[in-house]
């Protein structure tokens, strides 16, 4: 089973399996039933009223005196609460209160027997520690620590302490009083001193009052010498200003003229170079545009007659490519129509060949002039008559057909004259 327990409380849990016995400020512990047995003691701080009634001090003058003290059982040390557990285990919170205040004021008793009321009563402080450090030293060993302790009143039944308050209270008005007449006495003497002190400082100031009045005078003379002075320097300087000036103003009006000038001739040269580009518009702009238009015209011209160029080649080179492929085919049959005939030439031997030849030179003609027939135009350039160019011409083409039988025979050796002559026979 569970048990817990606040921070102003301690528990004890002992029995079986707990030796020595488990103890727990503020907290939780589990507890078997029967065989372990739980115990608290409580931690709260005790107020006490420590009264010692007619204690006799050093000098046998029976006072009473009655002191204040805060006592707790320390759960935080593990000796003092195991010592508090062995001493308090099971006593009640009152009991534990009268067992520490009755040593309490036990020691506060012995202290006052060793003390006089004088001390006592004058000095508080000194015998609140002396009762605070006995009794803590002998609280610790029951697992209490002490946290405070104050005297709270001093009184005794024989007057003894109001005696020593009316010779006090006498002594005290009698320095009042001597205190009163020295203070009178010397407030006289300071009166008299004052006053003295007043007509010194009068007189030194009457002095010291003739003595600037001079040193005015002396200074204001001389300061109106130098006035004076700086008077004319500067009534000097103003007319040298003035004429500093009016140059300054000439110079000015000089800049100002310069400046109008330098616009003018500004704007002279704005206005040739807005004429410039009114001109540059007007008439060099049309001109190099209508340039420009030519160029691309003769460029657009220049390229269509180079796509009809090459349009025209390309047709050419079509056509070519057929007729050399048809004069291909047509070669192929002949030369299967040759070699059907070659043994037949071979009885006619050159008769054979030249009979060949002679159908061949037709064909041989018309392909060295089909130049002249793909020719779509003839220029004739002559230093005389057309007449005598083109009779020169036809001169040339005669010429060119008379030589052919030489240049075959030439080629073949073989006399062609000779050979028509027998093949008509």
């Amino acid at each position: 089973m569970f048990y817990t327990c606040g921070p102003n409380e301690a528990m004890v849990v002992s029995g079986f399996g707990r030796s020595p016995p488990l103890m727990i400020a503020g907290g939780r512990v589990f507890v078997l039933p029967c065989i372990q047995k739980i115990q608290r003691i409580t931690l709260n701080t005790l107020t006490l009223n420590v009264k010692s009634d007619k204690v006799y001090t050093r000098h046998g003058v029976p006072i009473s005196v009655t002191g204040i003290a805060q006592v707790k059982i320390q759960g935080q040390n593990k000796e003092m609460l195991a010592t508090a557990c062995q001493m308090f285990m099971g006593k009640s919170e009152g009991e534990i209160a009268q067992i520490a205040l009755e040593t309490l004021e036990g020691h506060q008793r012995a202290i006052i027997a060793h003390l006089t009321v004088e001390e006592i009563y004058q000095d508080r402080k000194k015998f609140s520690e002396q009762v605070f450090k006995v009794a803590s030293s002998d609280l610790v060993n029951m697992g209490i620590g002490v946290v405070s302790y104050t005297l709270k009143d001093v009184h005794d039944d024989q007057d003894y302490l109001h005696s020593l308050g009316k010779a006090r209270t006498a002594q005290v008005q009698k320095d009042a009083r001597i205190g009163e007449a020295q203070y009178k006495r010397d407030a006289v003497m300071r009166e008299a001193n004052a006053m003295q002190e007043k007509v010194s400082a009068q007189y030194k100031n009457e002095i010291e009052m003739a003595k600037s009045q001079r040193d005015y005078e002396l200074k204001k003379a001389a300061y109106d010498v130098e006035v004076n002075t700086k008077k004319a320097e500067s009534e000097m300087a103003y007319q040298l200003q003035v004429a500093k000036t009016k140059q300054r103003i000439e110079e000015e009006k000089m800049q100002v003229q310069v400046v109008e000038r330098t616009q003018q001739i500004t704007l002279q040269e704005q206005e040739i170079i807005r004429k410039e580009k009114e001109l540059e518009a007007k008439i060099k702009k049309p001109a190099e545009a209508e340039k420009y238009r030519l160029e691309r015209l003769a460029e657009a011209q220049r390229l269509q007659l180079i796509m009809e160029a090459e349009a025209e080649a390309e047709s050419i080179r079509m056509k070519g490519e057929a007729e050399a492929f048809a004069l291909e085919a047509k070669g192929r049959a002949e030369a299967e129509q040759m070699s059907k005939k070659a043994e037949a030439f071979k009885q006619y031997q050159d008769g054979a060949m030249v009979d060949m030849l002679l159908e061949k030179l037709p064909l041989m003609a018309e392909e060295i002039s089909k130049p002249l027939t793909e020719a779509r135009k003839v220029t004739m350039v002559s230093s005389g008559g057309s007449e005598v160019g083109a009779a020169k011409l036809a001169g040339e083409v005669l010429e060119i057909m008379t030589r052919l039988p030489s240049a075959v025979e030439k080629l073949t050796g073989i006399d062609i004259s000779q050979v028509s002559a027998t093949r008509v026979h």
